[in-house]
Order: C-alpha cells, then sequence, then structure tokens
C-alpha cells in the first residue's frame, strides 16, 4: 500500500527532528575539532604556507605518520563543512593580504570609521588590551595620537610609538579626553547599570574639552532574530556565554537605545560589519 502525502510529510517532520536533536547533541564536536586543528597547528601552518595546501603537503607539514593521515583528512573534511576552512579545487594561488585575512574585522572597522579618524586628532581605545587595532589604526592615520587605556597587567611592559601610547588605568574611575572613545568588545561583557557607567565616563571624556564633534565608537553585537539563522544563533550563543561567564548580555536595538539614553547621549547610528556585530557610532 502507498504511503499518503500526508505520511510522507509526518515522516520527514520527524526525520527533520531527528536531524536537529542530534545536530545539538554532536554539537561541541564543532569545537573539539577546531581546538584539535589549533593544537596541531594546522591554521598556522597553511597560513606560513602562504597558498592552498594539498593533503598529502599538509601531513608532511604536521609531521604525521602515514598510518594517521586519514584521521587528518577526516578532521579537515568536518573543519570544512563547518566553515572553519575552505576547500580549493583550481588551485590558483591568492594574495588576500596577510594580516587582513586574519583579522578582517580590524580592516572593516579602519574603512567604516576613516573619516571620523581623518577629521579627529586623538583617540583612546578603552580596554584594548595589546593594541592590535589600535596599532593599525595609528599606523594608518599617522596625524592621531592613539591611547590604549587597559588594567596594569595587561598593559605592563608593552611599548608604544611616536604617536601610540599604552596607559594603565580604571575606565570605571576615568577615561583620558579624547575627540573618539572606542568601546570593542567591551560593553557585552557587563549588565547595563555597569555599562551606564562606562558609557558615562566616555561621555566625559569625549565632552571634557570642550569641543563640538567628538563620539564614542562601539564595536559590539547587536541581536536581531529577523536576520539569517546562523548570524542570529552566533549572537544568542554569545549571550548564553555572557550569561554564564560574566555578568553582562547582548542586546537588542532598543536595549542599546535605552543604554545609550540612560547614560546621557543624544542619538546613535548602527552600521553592520561581521555576522551579528556592528558598529555603532554614539554622539552626546
Amino acid at each position: 500500500m502507498e504511503s499518503t502525502n500526508g505520511e510522507k510529510t509526518s515522516d520527514l517532520r520527524e526525520c527533520q527532528a531527528q536531524v536537529l536533536v542530534w545536530n545539538q547533541i554532536l554539537s561541541y564536536i564543532n569545537s573539539m575539532s577546531l581546538k584539535c586543528a589549533v593544537e596541531l597547528g594546522i591554521p598556522d601552518v597553511i597560513h606560513d604556507h602562504g597558498c592552498p595546501m594539498t593533503l598529502p603537503d599538509l601531513v608532511s607539514a604536521l609531521g604525521i605518520p602515514q598510518a594517521r593521515a586519514g584521521f587528518l583528512c577526516r578532521l579537515m573534511r568536518m573543519l570544512t563543512h563547518s566553515g572553519f576552512f575552505a576547500l580549493q579545487t583550481d588551485q590558483q594561488p591568492r594574495d588576500d593580504g596577510g594580516e587582513e585575512e586574519e583579522r578582517p574585522e580590524v580592516s572593516e572597522i579602519i574603512d567604516k570609521c576613516r573619516i571620523s579618524f581623518e577629521l579627529s586628532s586623538s583617540v583612546v581605545d578603552v580596554g584594548g588590551g595589546t593594541g592590535l587595532l589600535a596599532r593599525r589604526i595609528a599606523d594608518t592615520f599617522t596625524h592621531l595620537e592613539v591611547t590604549v587605556l587597559d588594567l596594569p597587567h595587561v598593559v605592563c611592559g608593552l611599548e608604544g610609538t611616536k604617536t601610540l601610547k599604552f596607559l594603565a588605568g580604571d575606565m570605571f574611575d576615568s577615561i583620558p579626553p579624547a575627540d573618539i572613545i572606542l568601546l570593542k568588545w567591551i560593553l557585552h561583557d557587563w549588565n547595563d547599570e555597569e555599562g551606564v557607567k562606562i558609557l558615562k565616563r566616555c561621555k566625559d571624556a569625549i565632552t571634557s574639552n570642550g569641543k563640538d564633534g567628538g563620539k564614542v565608537i562601539v564595536i559590539d553585537i547587536v541581536l536581531d532574530e529577523k536576520e539569517n539563522k546562523a548570524c542570529s544563533e552566533m549572537g544568542l550563543l554569545f549571550d548564553m556565554m555572557m550569561m554564564a561567564v560574566v555578568t553582562g548580555r547582548e542586546r537588542r536595538k532598543k536595549e542599546w537605545a535605552k543604554l545609550f539614553l540612560d547614560a546621557g547621549f543624544r542619538k546613535y547610528g548602527i552600521t553592520p560589519l561581521v555576522g551579528p556585530r556592528c558598529l555603532i557610532e554614539v554622539y552626546p
């Protein structure tokens, strides 16, 4: 007896449900596979090679015994499917530009903010760590005075340049005056009350010199469940991580707006970056 359309639909839904459940149960394998690749040094080996590598070349470069080459093949197949690596079959050489390939968001931030940087004289990167973004800004816009503000143990021993300096301090206490204050991946670490405190310190910093035109540039996730599924899922996963690890959260557009308003800012503009990450320009 032939199956009815209703039975076929039911079977399809059951199959989809099983796939969804099993994908979630086994999803940890993605992160473990990535961890394995990093520990083996696969990304570094491919990057240092300067162009796509064949699997035999990769096996040789990693020093993996031939008897275990099949394991590497299966690992790379999984990592390629997950999007961590790309499979290239035409073997055409590529020159995508080194650091921009490793940190594409840095180049995108510089490109999106080019006019602002060109028209300003000073930038403070709050919580800027070892200065990856700040160094690129200082190298690109040589007229700028760029400062990285971070905790003493973070900036201890770091050497600046003629236009880049590292300053030990606490953003909750004070932020040096500047035309532009950068907050890259900072506010999502903190709850709303602490976020408002940070933003108020930023507002003080860009208005203390009495000049108009200062701004705070926030690089962070803006949750939007209406965008594509992968981007939405990334944002929601980050939100769960913030809830579990720190006191922070990822925020929707209206939640960002309230945060800025509570800190005394008048307007803001959002520019999408990679995935759910956005560049938010906030004005007093």
